[in-house]
Parts: structure tokens; C-alpha cells; sequence
């Protein structure tokens, strides 16, 4: 099988420098096992190395950009070789003024492709890894350059300071949902802007109506529905740093050692998903499809399905997010795969990385 998303977009860059999807989320949906074998999107590899804190048997990382296998080479490398705060330090978690060193003592661990990537971009290991992406860069701007034009610094203290949810919802509504707030936020949110700065053009393709009413509705359900608090996402959106106390899975303090003693359990490998399924032999146990599917029509869509399915046990779970554009298996492959609706919505409804429209979760029969 061809990728179709490969043949139109540009993977010359790091597009994501951080993995936007809820580990927690994730790993709940896929119940990973010590004898599991898995296969992960890598994108920037937190939600690969997340999957390790289970000791499965193996994850295999693929990704069509070799960019970000250097991404999450440089991360299993921090986790090699460094003190947990030390990776949040290269990672841009936290303030620091020695990334540069930090770098060098992980260079050794790298491959000569990632060691050449990185070793010609000191200005993104100086500004933290976790930065180095385009869609990080598209936060950045909106941060520095548009979220001061609607909200004060200290608006945004106060948004991400502890409340209840009828306090949430009170300081949402009465200080926060401004005109000029919906009218900026509409304007850089959109496709054009998004395709623009953010995304590609062509991640676009088969999204329908418009992007920044949904994204805002989105927003407003983070806001007040869940807690700003003990969002890291969003406190990386508004402020471009982790709380210490709110991190993403994988930078957890409490899941550093046995991410760390997991790492030889983990392999990578630079091509698309149906160029892997083409080749596979393995049976597969779990499978984080990211949101790949939204980038391809609906026909590539069930070709790939049906290639999983080839691939994975009986029991297998695929966990994938939906975007901007709905994707589920069609009613052809009922003998093929089952849907776990009820789980995957309740998980959906506290998932911290809000912008996505549903949350997928179907089961190998």
C-alpha cells in the first residue's frame, strides 16, 4: 500500500516536538500487557515511551519523518542518561541555561542521522526540545503575539489557578469569553491560519465546516468543564512551560525509572504505517494510531483497518483521535472489528488534550 498523506505533505521538519494526545487517556484504552507487543505513531515519542511504563514485551515507533525519530531519539537518550530533572530541563519543561550541555552528554547515544540533525540546530537545544516543532511554534505565536492583545498575564494566572467547576464556568463567562477573545481567537484559529502556521494545507483536506467555531467550543469545554489547573497541555499553550506539578505522562517523576529500565524494550523504524502492515509478520496487541486517519480519505482509511486487523491478535485494541474529521470503523467490518464505545467515550470526556472531536477505541474480533 501506498501513503497517500506522504505523497502530498512535507516531513522535512519536526511538525510536533511534544506528543498532543492524553497518555493517560491512551494507555488506559489500550490495558497493555507485560507479554503485549505494540505499535505507536512516534511523532516526538512521549506517548511511545509512556507505553513502556507497562513492560510490554516491545513497541515499535514508526514514523514517515525521519525528523522526529530524531526527536524521540534525543528523548530515549535523555532518559538513558540523565536525572529526571535534568530532562525536564532539555525538554523546555523548566527554565534552564545549560540545554547545551545537557545535549552533549546525551549526543553520545544518538545515531549519526539525529546527531547531525541536532548538532545543526543549537538555537532549538537551547530553547528546549520540546519547542522545536511547528505546531509548538503556532502555540508560541499565539502566546506571545495574540493572547496579549485579549488577556492580561495575570488573566491567564488566574485561568489556570485552582477553582471549582461553578467558579470555572463564573470566571469563563464573566472575564474571560470577550469579544475580543472569540474575535482573535476565531481569526488565528482557522484552516488557513492553522494550514498556515500550524499544521500542512493538506492536513486539511477532508475537513468539513469550520475549524475555529469548533476549536472554540472545544476551548470553552477545557475552560470551565475540566480543570485548567491540571492541564499540561494548556499550561504549555498559555505560558510555554510544565507546572512540576502537572507534567504529561512520560515526564512524571513517578514514571521515570521504570520508563528508564524499559528503553531496550523500544525500537524505531522510518517509514509509513501501510509499508510496515505490508511487511509485518508479528501479531500486534495494542495499537496508538494517533490521528492519522484524518489526513487520508475515507477508501485509504478502511484499507488500512482492514491491514491492522491482518496484523493483530485477537483482542487487540486500536486507539486513534479524531480531529476535525470523523473516523470509525464502517459498518463492513463489524465481523472484524467491535467498537468500545462506552469506555472510549467516558475516557474521552476528562481528556486533557481538548481540541480533539472524539476519541476511538475499537477492539480485533
Amino acid at each position: 500500500m501506498h501513503s497517500e498523506v506522504a505523497e502530498r505533505a512535507d516531513f522535512s521538519s519536526i511538525r510536533y516536538a511534544q506528543c498532543w494526545e492524553d497518555a493517560d487517556v491512551l494507555l488506559e484504552a489500550l490495558s497493555i500487557q507485560p507479554d503485549s507487543t505494540c505499535l505507536s505513531i512516534a511523532s516526538a515519542g512521549d506517548n511511545a515511551l509512556a507505553m513502556l511504563s507497562k513492560r510490554p514485551r516491545k513497541v515499535i515507533a514508526l514514523d514517515i519523518n525521519p525528523a522526529q525519530l530524531a526527536a524521540l531519539e534525543l528523548r530515549v537518550a535523555a532518559f538513558r542518561e540523565l536525572k529526571h530533572p535534568e530532562v525536564l530541563a532539555l525538554i523546555g519543561s523548566v527554565e534552564s541555561q545549560y540545554r547545551a550541555d545537557l545535549y552533549r552528554c546525551c549526543r553520545k547515544h544518538l545515531s549519526a542521522e539525529a546527531r547531525d540533525y541536532w548538532d545543526q540546530r543549537p538555537r532549538m537545544i537551547q530553547a528546549g526540545i520540546g519547542s522545536a516543532g511547528r505546531f509548538e511554534n503556532f502555540f508560541r505565536i499565539f502566546r506571545t503575539r495574540v493572547l496579549p492583545l485579549i488577556h492580561s498575564r495575570r488573566a491567564v494566572e488566574q485561568l489556570l489557578t485552582k477553582k471549582s467547576h461553578s467558579e470555572r464556568q463564573r470566571f469563563y463567562e464573566t472575564e474571560w469569553n470577550t469579544f475580543r477573545w472569540r474575535t482573535l481567537f476565531r481569526a488565528f484559529f482557522s484552516q488557513l491560519m492553522l494550514g498556515r502556521l500550524g499544521r500542512d494545507p493538506e492536513f486539511f483536506r477532508y475537513v468539513e465546516g469550520s475549524v475555529a467555531a469548533r476549536l472554540l467550543q472545544r476551548t470553552r469545554y477545557a475552560f470551565t468543564e475540566l480543570d485548567p489547573a491540571a492541564n499540561p497541555y494548556l499550561q504549555w499553550i498559555l505560558t510555554g512551560r510544565h507546572a512540576s506539578n502537572n507534567l504529561p505522562f512520560a515526564l512524571r517523576e513517578e514514571n521515570f525509572e521504570v520508563i528508564r529500565a524499559n528503553l531496550e524494550r523500544l525500537e524505531w523504524r522510518c517509514c509509513s504505517l501501510e509499508g510496515y502492515l505490508e511487511t509485518s509478520r508479528g501479531a500486534l496487541d495494542a495499537f496508538n494510531l494517533s490521528d492519522i486517519f484524518e489526513y487520508v480519505s475515507a477508501q485509504s482509511y478502511h484499507r488500512i483497518l482492514r491491514a491492522l486487523t491482518r496484523c493483530a491478535r485477537p483482542g487487540a485494541r486500536l486507539a486513534y483521535w479524531n480531529m476535525l474529521v470523523p473516523r470509525k470503523r464502517p459498518d463492513s467490518m463489524a465481523a472484524l472489528l467491535r467498537p468500545l464505545t462506552n469506555l472510549s467515550d467516558s475516557l474521552f470526556r476528562n481528556a486533557k488534550t481538548f481540541f480533539y472531536g472524539a476519541f476511538v477505541l475499537e477492539e480485533v474480533l
